[in-house]
Order: structure tokens, then C-alpha cells, then sequence
């Protein structure tokens, strides 16, 4: 039987010792897909948490594997998102039972995805072939290169 993956990053505060702890797991919070983009599997995170008088302290790591389309050639490409310095201070008080890093951890996800994702720095972009269609139109520029 596979393992229950959450759907919310929650930090109970009731589990951190006053001198912080270490949190990891997996959660599936990203719900961004379109056309280029396809996420698979769950968030990976290894968090720092301390409380700190009136404040949460959360500092790690986040990953997330994707499977995008390659912005030059066209080809879909497996990557993972890697958020290696994920920090952010919440609010608490003394009713705070748990903290919801569920937003936070999803924008930091996506907004380290690359703009224009190439599945190689060596990719040469989409295949032209030399013996394709040609244009007559265009045959008079090349009679100047002559």
C-alpha cells in the first residue's frame, strides 16, 4: 500500500521543541500545469523550524521533478526544481496550533522554474532540413550573394 501524500505543508507546533527542529517529508501542493509544464510526484522538503518569541522560523530545501517541454527544440525533458535557500517567518501566537507553508513552498517551486527551459545547453534547436521546401521568391537574394 503506497504511503498517503498530503495535500497541505502544515507545520504543527505543538511537535517542534522550544530549540527547533527538522521536518521532512513529501506533499503534493503543486497544482500548475498547462501545456509545458507537467509536475510528478510531491514536493520533497527538509525544513529547519524554530520558534522564535512571537515568530516561526522556517528555513531548507524544496524539490519538485517536472517534466517540461524544451523552449529550442521542442522535446519534453525531465528536471527538478530546486529551492535550496526556502526561508520565511510567520506570525504566531499562543492559540497557533499549526502553520501553513502550503503557498509560500508552492511560489517558491514555481518561480524557480526556468523561463525558457532547454533540455542541454548543447540542444541545437529544432532540426532544420537542407533539402526542404524552397521558395522561388527568394532566389533573387540569393543571386546577390554571388
Amino acid at each position: 500500500m503506497d504511503a498517503e501524500v498530503e495535500e497541505r505543508l502544515e507545520i504543527d507546533l505543538a511537535a517542534i521543541p522550544p530549540e527547533g527542529g527538522t521536518v521532512e517529508g513529501e506533499v503534493d501542493i503543486i497544482d500548475y500545469e498547462d501545456e509545458f509544464v507537467h509536475p510528478f510526484g510531491g514536493v520533497r522538503y527538509s525544513l529547519f523550524v524554530q520558534p522564535v518569541g512571537s515568530e516561526l522560523l522556517v528555513k531548507g530545501r524544496l524539490e519538485q521533478d517536472f517534466d517540461l517541454v524544451c523552449s529550442r527544440c521542442g522535446c519534453d525533458f525531465d528536471t527538478t526544481s530546486k529551492v535550496e535557500d526556502f526561508l520565511q517567518s510567520y506570525e504566531i501566537g499562543e492559540k497557533t496550533q499549526k502553520v501553513d507553508l502550503t503557498t509560500d513552498a508552492r511560489d517558491s517551486i514555481i518561480l524557480n522554474l526556468p523561463t525558457y527551459p532547454v533540455c542541454s545547453e548543447a540542444c541545437p534547436g529544432v532540426e532544420t532540413k537542407p533539402n526542404g521546401f524552397q521558395d522561388g521568391r527568394w532566389s533573387a537574394l540569393d543571386e546577390l550573394k554571388k
